[in-house]
């Protein structure tokens, strides 16, 4: 436990849901839901005017719908979400060498070893900064919570959301702590919570007064003695900048289950392409490819091949996957499958690109000999279930952006029995119109999401209004012409679109301070 409160940790409010209100102006300051949108879909965020109805996240959707059935459920926007969070990744960068992430938006800063003096109000003066600079970048709100332990800056960002700071004064700690549930102990889930129920401690003070003997004999030896010292306060943890990933996977679960048996090796394939892509993208290779099937019934199992060294050949990977899911009887139904890759490593083995191209030609030279042509490939190299199988259409999901040939770029609004309805805005413009089109209208296509914070005109530059749409605020009207997109320059100032939560709300409790 520090003596000053250099530990900041900054949390996202409602990230996926308020990055979705920013960016669609139709949807501020009402119920949005982000997560699958299917029957089997799960909440991924809920924005706070949908928290009122009771809708959480790893809540089923289809328990959600039933709270908040006017809620706008939306399908998640991952690459918009990671363009934010590398921007939110880079400031916190700016602040401090040591920066532990902990997900897309959420991260542990030591402000200590960036060199911010060791005082509340120097403190303080970053954290405030800190959430104008994120403002001003995304047109989001951040929490920050700060103090002198991981475990207590996390407990104070909890305490001042939504768009809020909390400082937790050193010395306050056991004053603070004491009449918390024992949940915000970290390492304390349900399973652990209901152990500790039964032998009658339910706050931090009751674990702390249990003992240390008490705990280890109801929870082991390490898990006992690690959560008697967080209770008591002793919480030396350090920032950790480099939190080495163990492993890379993806998974989808399916609206229907799967009992083809092709269909489920053509997922198993896409599959291994995404996961590998994931690896590429984060510079690692791996030598051991996992397989994830869940049945049916809900019961599920994994099968792994460990290679001769790592890779990131997305043909070795599918090779393996494919050999993986061959030993697995599927004919029951199958609701997710999974591919992953573990044991990684910052290099590749040279001869598995010897021995995928060795089995590739092994393959293409029986197929020579028998005469057999080989299977159309579609986009990603995925084979196709069999030569002029019809083109199924796209999907036009709720939440994804798109762009129309006349009315230039907006996002499905929602789809049906044969036709798509589209709601045209942009996340600098006024809630825009609704239109309908066919599912396969060929002036209707899908497009990359647009940046939350408008970029002003540079010398010599026009801003264009929204398509179909009013001019926003403050913008020249240019005329008609084709969408530039965002613009950047010398003279180039972000503009932040006003967001969800806006009015800064902190609770601060005992020993705590806020803005």
């Amino acid at each position: 436990m520090r003596g000053a409160p250099t530990i900041l940790h900054l949390d996202m409010d409602a990230f996926y849901a308020s990055a979705e209100q920013a960016a669609k102006p139709s949807l501020r300051g009402k119920p949005v839901v982000v997560g699958g949108i299917g029957p089997r879909g799960v909440v991924a965020t809920a924005s706070y005017e949908a928290r009122v109805f009771g809708i959480r996240s790893a809540m089923a959707t289809a328990q959600a719908r039933r709270l908040c059935p006017n809620a706008a459920y939306l399908t998640p926007r991952f690459s918009l979400y990671r363009e934010i969070s590398e921007v939110v990744m880079g400031l916190l960068g700016e602040l401090s060498p040591l920066v532990e992430p902990l997900s897309l938006d959420e991260a542990f800063v030591d402000l200590e070893a960036g060199g911010v003096e060791p005082t509340p109000a120097a403190v303080r003066a970053v954290g405030e900064r800190l959430r104008r600079d994120i403002r001003a970048a995304t047109g989001l709100s951040g929490s920050v919570g700060l103090a002198g332990s991981k475990m207590l800056a996390k407990i104070a960002s909890e305490e001042a959301k939504p768009d809020g700071l909390v400082l937790i004064e050193p010395g306050t700690e056991p004053e603070l702590l004491g009449p918390m549930s024992v949940r915000v102990i970290p390492g304390v889930g349900p399973a652990t919570a209901e152990t500790l129920r039964r032998a009658g401690i339910t706050t931090v003070a009751e674990t702390g007064e249990a003992g240390e003997a008490e705990l280890v004999r109801l929870l082991g030896k390490a898990h006992g003695a690690g959560l008697y010292a967080l209770a008591t306060g002793h919480d030396d943890r350090p920032v950790v900048a480099d939190r080495d990933a163990k492993s890379v996977s993806v998974e989808d679960t399916f609206e229907e289950d799967l009992t083809d048996r092709s269909r489920v090796q053509t997922e198993i394939s896409r599959l291994a392409e995404r996961c590998v892509q994931r690896l590429r993208a984060a510079g690692r290779s791996g030598r051991t490819v996992v397989i994830k099937v869940r049945s049916y019934d809900f019961s599920t199992l994994t099968r792994s091949e460990t290679l001769r060294g790592p890779t990131d050949d997305p043909a070795v990977v599918k090779e393996a996957a494919a050999r993986l899911i061959d030993g697995v009887d599927t004919t029951a139904g199958v609701r997710l499958l999974g591919v992953g890759v573990s044991g990684l490593a910052d290099y590749t083995q040279e001869d598995l690109f010897a021995q995928a191209a060795s089995e590739a030609a092994a393959v293409a030279a029986v197929a020579a000999a028998t005469g057999a042509a080989e299977a159309p490939q579609g986009p990603g190299g995925v084979r196709g279930e069999a030569v002029g199988a019809e083109v199924k259409p796209r999907r036009w999901l709720p939440g994804l952006d798109v762009r129309h040939a006349e009315y230039g770029a907006g996002w499905v609004q929602g789809s049906g029995v044969g036709r798509v309805t589209v709601r045209f805005e942009q996340p600098w413009s006024e809630p825009g119109r609704v239109r309908t089109f066919a599912v396969d209208d060929p002036a209707l296509e899908p497009a990359d999401p647009l940046p939350l914070v408008r970029q002003e005109p540079g010398a010599g530059q026009l801003a264009e209004p929204p398509a179909d749409g009013p001019a926003p605020r403050g913008a020249a009207d240019p005329g008609p012409g084709p969408d530039p997109g965002p613009r950047s320059g010398a003279d180039a100032v972000p503009r932040p679109v006003p967001g969800p939560g806006s009015d800064p709300a902190t609770r601060p409790g005992p020993g705590m301070s806020s803005r």
